[in-house]
This record gives structure tokens, sequence and C-alpha cells, in this order.
């Protein structure tokens, strides 16, 4: 499959304090009507473009769906700041209209798999969410549930962060992220994938101290309220790396967050949550060797099998 075997649907809602907001809600071209259905949430600095994924699950007999959310990738507006939110629960309505025309289509079980920011988005979402009841199972690809600094590092930058963006809503990080990550994606670096690039930037949008409190807050919110009654699948690397400059190891591990924190938050969840370590995977599994990302497939399919039926 490519990215010409979907069509994009633009879901409208009321302006917020930015202005005009969109969503664009994406339909594999091959579902067929009746099949249990994945709905895919990416992550910080990201946006769809993952029609292999689609393809594997369409093997399997499910149908896939995506979302670019408000503020990324094809639904990024030019009066926005990019990836910008003051609360995770801005990206409810575009979850909420997605499930509800996906049940209105299927009228059968739909699963949420959620890459590392979409992963929190999710949680919170099965958790809080208009339309929670409609997912049957949720997917979570390393899901970021904590920031990976140090807790009196990520105090501190709170601290600030409240602070200044008090004053300056906008204010921000330039570049928060290590060129290292793209370069382990690319073609044209040391990965096999291509992607728009004003869209997934080398070293990512602006980290808008806004958007860094909504986060934590999402984060602290899962850690102590978190009720999802609806069975759970935590993937993850099997290893963390930390690099300052280019190593093969990096294509192994996840260099972006840290695999115990996931655990860590991931067991708060809910009451039937799985883990799945996944051998020398990177952050995005699906996006790691081939070898790698089809084992890593394999098994989450024979999870769902087991708990979906």
């Amino acid at each position: 499959m490519t990215l010409n075997d979907f069509t994009k649907q633009t879901l409208e809602f009321p302006d917020d304090y930015e202005g005009k907001v969109i969503a664009t809600f994406i339909r594999s071209n091959k579902n067929i009507k009746g099949r249990k259905s994945v709905l895919y949430i990416h992550g910080f600095n990201d946006y769809f473009f993952h029609p292999h994924v689609a393809e594997n699950f369409h093997q399997q007999n499910y149908n896939f769906f995506a979302l670019d959310l408000r503020k990324y990738g094809r639904s990024l507006l030019p009066h926005q700041h990019p990836n910008y939110c003051k609360d995770i629960s801005e990206y409810y309505e575009e979850i909420t209209e997605s499930l509800q025309i996906i049940s209105e289509e299927n009228g059968n079980d739909i699963i949420i798999l959620g890459h590392s920011t979409g992963g929190l988005i999710a949680s919170m979402y099965a958790n809080f969410g208009k339309e929670k009841e409609l997912i049957s199972a949720l997917i979570l690809n390393s899901p970021f549930f904590e920031f990976n600094i140090s807790k009196t590092e990520r105090n501190i930058n709170l601290l600030f962060a409240r602070i200044i963006s008090f004053f300056m809503p906008y204010a921000n990080k330039s570049k928060p992220l290590s060129h290292l990550y793209n370069s382990s994606l690319l073609k044209s670096h040391h990965g096999e994938w291509e992607f728009d690039q004003s869209w997934k930037p080398e070293r990512g949008f602006p980290a808008y101290f806004k958007w860094l409190i909504a986060i934590y807050n999402a984060q602290a919110k899962l850690k102590t309220e978190s009720n999802i009654s609806e069975p759970i699948l935590v993937m993850h690397s099997k290893r963390s790396i930390k690099p300052k400059k280019w190593s093969s190891d990096i294509l192994g591990m996840d260099m972006v967050l840290n695999v115990d924190h996931i655990k860590e938050t991931g067991k708060k969840l809910g009451k039937k949550v799985t883990f799945l370590a996944v051998e020398n995977a990177i952050h995005d599994i699906f996006l790691s060797k081939k070898e790698v990302r089809e084992k890593a497939f394999t098994e989450m399919i024979n999870w769902l099998k087991k708990t979906i039926k």
C-alpha cells in the first residue's frame, strides 16, 4: 500500500483560541464493511505516513483508519502554532467524531493504536472521552508517560514553564528533539522511510511551554486516576539509550523515552494491562527494522485475537 490508497476527510470544529481548527480523518480504501477496525493516533512532531501498518492489519482482516490531529500534519493551518495545545482534552473532539464515523460505518469492535504522545492522548480519552465506550481495546506503541529526564530537572523545567507561559503563552524551547532520531528513520540517512519534513522536521517543532504543562498534567492524572476497563497492550523497546552522537545502537533501542517509565505508569492504567517488550525496537516500534516490526506485529495480532473474540 501507498498513501494514495487512503481517502482524507476534513473534520471541522468550532474555532479555538487561534481561530479556525480542523482535523484530518484518514480511511483506507481497502476497508471492508463489518470488520473490526483500528484507529491510529500519531505522536508529537508526527503525522500518519504508515501505509505498511494498515496493510498488515488488512492482511489480518481489520479495517484501518488514522487521524492527523489538529495542528499536526495535514491538519496544520497557516495561522496555527504547530502541535500546540493548552490541554490534552482539546483532541477529544476529533477522536469522538472519528469513533462515531467508524462505528456507523462498521458497527464492530474498534481498537485504538496510539504512538508516543498519541498513546498518552488515547489513554486519557479511554478514561475521560465522550465515546470511550466505543473502544474495545487499546494498543500503546511506546506511550509518552513521562519526560525522559530526572524528576528534579522536570520539576525545575515545569516551574519555569508555568511562570514564563503565564506571561507569554507561546514561549517555547526551539528544536527540542535530537536530529539523531529522524536520522534513524530517513531513507536518506540510516533508515528506510520517507516523510514530509515540513510536518515532521529534523529537530522537531518548538516545544511550547503550555504544551509541556498540558503533557505533564495528563501524565500526572493518568498515574492517579486511570481506570480503563478495556484490555490494554503496552508495547515498548527492551532498552533505552540517550546518545550524544550516531551509533548503530540507536537502530535497536528507544532513544526518545525511558522504557522503565513506560512500564511504571502502564501498570496503573487499568486492571487488564499486558506488556510486550520488543527486542531491538526503536521508539516507533513499527518503524524498526523489518524483522523487528514484523515480529512485533505478529505478537500484537496474537494478543488481539486472544483478547477480542
